[in-house]
């Protein structure tokens, strides 16, 4: 039960408030899954058809460009993620979206995810509120790559989420941030 409490204080947290009912119809509404390293939420060329809450793990978003893998965002424990085009518009996913160590996900199909915006306030103003707070983080995320040098966005991922460096090999992290493997481990061997 403790894990179906942490997704509820995740919705009510993000929605700004709370309603027994429709919370309780929020999570019923989602399936627990287990899947293990390496499993994917989504291929690349393929549908995505589930929207999902994080109870533990990390899942990687990522890209073939040139034929290396380039990780465009880490959804961690806790957070929400999917292909999210794929997902709405029932198209083919343009990237991966794959567990790097085994995770456990609440998951809703789309239908079932249309029916709750149609139909559940509580889930409308959390959806809502999500999206805003993707788009500032993503905002965000564009202009650092654009005006930090590879060693401030490497202080700041430290400053702001310091058990990432725990959490997420090394080659997620460098790519995510923009970063050669090679610059990435002189980077580290620099901060102390």
């Amino acid at each position: 039960m403790q894990t179906k409490l942490s997704f509820a204080n995740y919705i009510t947290e993000i929605a700004g408030t709370e309603d027994a009912v429709e919370l309780s119809a929020i999570l019923k509404s989602f399936n627990r899954i287990s899947f293990r390293k390496n499993g994917f939420l989504v291929r690349e060329g393929t549908v995505c058809n589930h929207f999902c809450y994080i109870e533990s793990g990390i899942l990687q978003h990522a890209i073939m460009v040139d034929g290396a893998e380039k990780t465009t965002y880490l959804a961690l424990r806790n957070t929400v993620t999917t292909s999210l085009f794929s997902f709405l518009h029932q198209r083919l996913s343009r990237k991966d979206v794959k567990a790097i160590v085994d995770c456990v996900i609440w998951t809703i199909d789309l239908p079932t995810f249309q029916k709750l915006l149609q139909e559940n306030n509580l889930f409308r103003k959390f959806y809502y509120q999500l999206l805003e707070r993707q788009i500032c983080l993503i905002d965000d995320y564009r202009i650092d790559l654009l005006t930090m040098t590879p060693e401030e966005r490497y202080a700041k991922l430290l400053a702001n989420e310091p058990n990432l460096l725990q959490q997420v090999p090394l080659r997620y992290l460098a790519s995510f941030l923009g970063i050669s493997d090679r610059h990435m481990s002189r980077i580290r061997s620099n901060v102390k």
